[in-house]
């Protein structure tokens, strides 16, 4: 199985990136056959879809000279796909919500595919605030017009840097998602 982690947060060192660590640790306990990539967004130069189009007739590879096509022919390679990201004024971080707007470029190549998805949002507000609910909906919004199985939502609260590092129970938490998921 071939799993994409998508970190969409421009710290490569905090907690989005910590939660993501503990869940690839997790599969690769408990899938020995799981290849796993873990792709930092913000390392890349992207733009945002402007809709012109231009992937419609060439077989769903954006035209503009970026790396998202890279990101997008990734995540169609993949069985499964893991978005990470801070919470950014009750949305995902820009440089997530780039790629997942050219994901328009593969619709319909996406559509014909089985996939498993997990969301992990990291905010520092309490896990009752808005914010998390709605950036859960519209994933699930993107994968049910998909027909992929969104497999885990998981927010966490953690507002400085090493919050979460320093929360053991939540490590493990992270660390069991995606097996106890797909069981």
């Amino acid at each position: 199985m071939k799993i994409l982690v998508l970190n969409g947060s421009p710290r490569l060192d905090g907690n989005t990136r910590t939660a993501l660590n503990a869940i690839t640790k997790g599969i690769n306990e408990s899938c020995t056959e799981a290849l796993i990539e873990i792709y930092d967004i913000s390392e890349h130069k992207l733009s945002c879809c402007i809709n012109c189009d231009g992937c419609k007739s060439n077989g769903g590879n954006c035209v503009l000279p970026d790396e998202t096509a890279d990101i997008i022919n990734k995540m169609y390679e993949a069985d499964g796909i893991i978005f990470g990201s801070p919470v950014y004024w009750w949305g995902v971080s820009a440089q997530l919500k780039m790629v997942i707007d050219k994901m328009y470029s593969k619709g319909e190549q996406f559509k014909k595919q089985q996939k498993k998805i997990g969301l992990v949002t990291v905010g520092g507000d309490e896990l009752s605030a808005s914010q998390y609910r709605m950036i859960s909906e519209q994933m699930e919004c993107i994968c049910e017009y998909l027909g992929w199985d969104l497999i885990f939502s998981y927010p966490i609260s953690a507002y400085e840097k090493n919050d979460l590092l320093n929360n053991r129970d939540e490590l493990i938490k992270l660390n069991d998602l995606w097996g106890k998921s797909i069981v």
